[in-house]
């Protein structure tokens, strides 16, 4: 029987999963069957968050203890703050977030007496203190206190990013971003993360390693890159000039098209309203008409669709956010639905292990030393 070939597992289904689908046809997106428009027009990225962790939407009590564990799990043990510091103040923050999740790992270590729903909500809730304790202590040499009592994770992260509360269009924009950035079904990091735990390796490890993927700039770095090529543009015209020219020499245009979505990606046009209102209140609409710009020219000379990290660039630029942290705060939303994955890859599991083509020399015989030439 001939083997399928199937570049990349394009195209192969790898397992089941109740969690999440991107549709049949490649235009949908739901978690857990609620559609992604609802979750972003209504719900908060906590009740997202509760929702793949624990499977179900949580009443107004459950929320709001659900809310106040994440407040009492924020603090940093004095481990990690030590690891923390010690870190190059010039490393990436992907790299950051990548070993303080495997030095809590090793501080917190996960037993056997362990409630994994527990780890779950720790990494959610410390993932932004690590990354801004980091930040502040190279920044300025600052150590900071990262046990806000903001009731969202997003209120959370800008509180310690800016030092302030700030005010709700920028809040309500991350809390967004964190949910349309959840859970994507077996994308690359999350599927790493279940080959990991399909070892039955430690919690922490398998987080680790979705979070390695997902620093590669084929998976999660496209908003960094959008943002490099934007911030360079200073109006529609030279935007459009520049895209000409790059495709031309065959350049890539880092944050259109996607691997599963074949019209388009049901999350960019959410996150692109966010950024036009971002840059309304701001008074300066160049960021965004140069990224409408782009859009249009990419539609128009490639048929290509932005992806849901094209206009998130901007969106986080006009919160004040570095370019640096963009890919991080893609890890604060998905470690919801790799955590939700992680549980369900243990609740059935089989070690994860695909057989491959061989396409080498055939078998041959061994050349002692003095025989080869």
């Amino acid at each position: 029987m001939q083997s399928k070939k199937a570049g990349g597992l394009a195209g192969v289904i790898a397992g089941e999963t109740a969690i999440c689908t991107v549709g049949t046809e490649g235009v949908g997106l739901t978690y857990r069957g609620y559609g992604i428009h609802d979750l972003a027009e209504h719900a908060s990225f906590e009740e997202v968050a509760y929702l793949l962790i624990r499977g179900k939407l949580p009443t107004q009590s459950e929320l709001d203890g659900y809310r106040e564990t994440l407040i009492g799990a924020r603090g940093l043990p004095d481990g990690l703050k030590i690891v923390l510091e010690q870190l190059p103040g010039d490393a990436h923050p992907m790299d950051v977030l990548r070993t303080g999740c495997s030095a809590l790992g090793t501080i917190e270590k996960e037993t056997e007496d362990t409630n994994q729903s527990d780890i779950a909500d720790r990494l959610v809730a410390t993932l932004p203190s690590m990354l801004l304790y980091w930040h502040h202590f190279h920044e300025s040499g600052t150590r900071i206190n990262v046990e806000t009592d903001d009731d969202t994770t997003a209120g959370h992260f800008l509180h310690l990013l800016h030092g302030r509360e700030v005010d709700e269009l920028q809040r309500r924009t991350v809390d967004v971003s964190l949910i349309l950035y959840a859970e994507h079904e077996f994308n690359a990091s999350t599927f790493t993360a279940r080959v990991a735990a399909a070892t039955l390796t430690d919690f922490y490890s398998a987080v680790s390693g979705a979070i390695g993927t997902l620093r590669g700039p084929l998976h999660g770095g496209a908003n960094e890159a959008a943002m490099a090529l934007i911030e360079r543009l200073d109006s529609p015209d030279e935007a459009e000039a520049t895209v000409l020219e790059m495709l031309a020499t065959k350049q890539l245009i880092m944050g259109f098209g996607h691997r599963v979505y074949t019209v388009s990606d049901p999350r960019s046009d959410i996150i692109k309203g966010w950024s036009r209102k971002l840059s309304e209140a701001s008074g300066d609409m160049t960021l965004f008409d140069v990224s409408v710009r782009v859009e249009e020219v990419m539609r128009r000379e490639k048929k290509l669709f932005p992806n849901l990290d094209f206009f998130m660039a901007s969106a986080y630029h006009l919160c004040g956010i570095p370019t640096p942290m963009f890919t991080p705060i893609f890890v604060m939303g998905r470690i919801a639905g790799w955590a939700a994955h992680i549980f369900e890859q243990r609740s059935d599991n089989r070690l994860i292990r695909p057989g491959a083509e061989y396409i080498g020399p055939e078998p041959t015989d061994y050349v002692p030393m003095a025989e080869r030439e």
